[in-house]
C-alpha cells in the first residue's frame, strides 16, 4: 500500500490534511495521516487527541483507548481526554471502568453532583 500522500509534507501540512479528512468525516484517512505524525512528535497532545477521536469515530475503540490512556497518564486533568476515554470504555460495554473517567471529566468541566 502506498502511503506517500498520507506521509508527505511538513508536520503543519500533515496536521492540516488530517483536519480536512476529519472534517470530511473520513476518519480512517485522518488516522492514517495522524498515526505517522504522532510517531514523529509523540510529546504533542493535539495530534494524539485527534488521532484518538478519529479512531473512536471509525470504531477502532481499542486503538482510541490506547491513545487516550497515554494522554491521561501524562496529563490527568486533560478534560476532553478523560471524557473521551470514558465514552470509549462505555462504547465497549465497560461501564464500570468508564465511570471514574466520566466523573473526573464532569468535575474538571465544572459539573458537580449536588446530591
Amino acid at each position: 500500500m502506498d502511503t506517500t500522500y498520507y506521509d508527505h509534507g511538513t508536520h503543519a501540512e500533515r496536521w492540516e490534511r488530517a483536519g480536512m479528512f476529519f472534517d470530511a468525516k473520513d476518519y480512517t484517512a485522518a488516522a492514517r495521516v495522524l498515526g505517522s505524525l504522532v510517531e514523529e512528535v509523540p510529546e504533542q497532545t493535539a495530534p494524539r487527541l485527534l488521532l484518538a477521536r478519529a479512531y473512536y469515530h471509525s470504531a477502532q475503540l481499542r486503538r482510541a483507548e490506547t491513545e487516550l490512556r497515554i494522554i491521561v497518564d501524562r496529563d490527568p486533568v486533560e478534560h476532553y481526554a478523560q471524557l473521551m476515554l470514558g465514552r470509549t470504555l462505555q462504547r465497549q460495554g465497560r461501564d464500570a471502568e468508564a465511570q471514574p473517567h466520566l466523573r473526573l471529566a464532569a468535575a474538571l468541566g465544572g459539573e458537580f453532583d449536588e446530591s
